[in-house]
């Protein structure tokens, strides 16, 4: 009898330990599978991409240009996607704004979040010939709304010259506003946006201010080689 107890309760012990056994195994299957789950989860919810805004006037909006993503500022996009860099790009031009009108468009701008802001503004004033006094006082207005709302973004500068239509003394402070902002601001200075491209016909629609494609392409490359070490 003792004998035959001893038998059945080795019997129930070993069933015990298979079902525990079994159980176990289902639980380390079903865990390997959540973790799968969650990695596979991962991997298709891309990380969520940071903006760049590209805030200016025609040269920024591509006027002229049979597609507006042949502008500069598109073509930027096209180097960031080629790179698998995590940027958007938004193109934020107007065609005919002047610094006054930036500053005043910029607080609506400014409630989407940006990363990186890029700002080129200016060159209607030189044309116009508004005070470079005024000029300067609306740039430094934007850059500082936009550090106030996004300390963190980083906030890039394009330079601007004029033809010295309105007098060498109007032409060199103009040009020096960018320099002065830039270093005042701590912020990426483009010297200038036009370099290699104004006053080159070939390089500019009939008006001898806008861009061709190919001269989007400089342009492109002047902003690139300031900006790429900030993304």
């Amino acid at each position: 009898m003792i004998a035959v107890r001893h038998f059945k309760t080795f019997v129930t012990l070993s069933l015990l330990a298979t079902v525990l056994f079994s159980c176990g195994g289902e639980k380390k299957e079903e865990a390997a599978q959540d973790a799968g789950s969650t990695q596979t989860a991962a991997k298709a919810t891309p990380a969520k991409k940071k903006t760049i805004v590209f805030f200016g006037n025609s040269l920024t909006a591509g006027y002229g240009l049979d597609d507006p993503s042949q502008a500069f500022a598109g073509l930027i996009q096209k180097r960031i996607d080629s790179l698998g860099l995590n940027y958007k790009v938004i193109n934020a031009g107007v065609s005919g704004e002047t610094t006054s009108g930036g500053n005043s468009r910029i607080d609506w701008l400014l409630k989407q979040p940006l990363d990186v802001f890029v700002l080129e503004l200016g060159g209607n004033d030189g044309l116009r010939g508004i005070p470079v006094s005024e000029t300067k006082k609306n740039l430094q207005e934007i850059l500082d709304k936009v550090k106030a709302k996004y300390p963190d973004a980083k906030r890039v500068l394009a330079g601007m010259q004029i033809p010295p239509n309105m007098g060498q003394k109007y032409a060199t402070e103009f040009k020096e506003v960018y320099a002065d902002l830039a270093e005042k601001n701590d912020v990426t200075l483009i010297p200038f946006l036009l370099e290699g491209v104004g006053g080159e016909s070939k390089l500019n629609q009939s008006d001898g201010i806008h861009p061709t494609a190919e001269g989007h392409k400089i342009l492109a490359e002047n902003v690139w080689i300031r900006i790429k070490d900030i993304l």
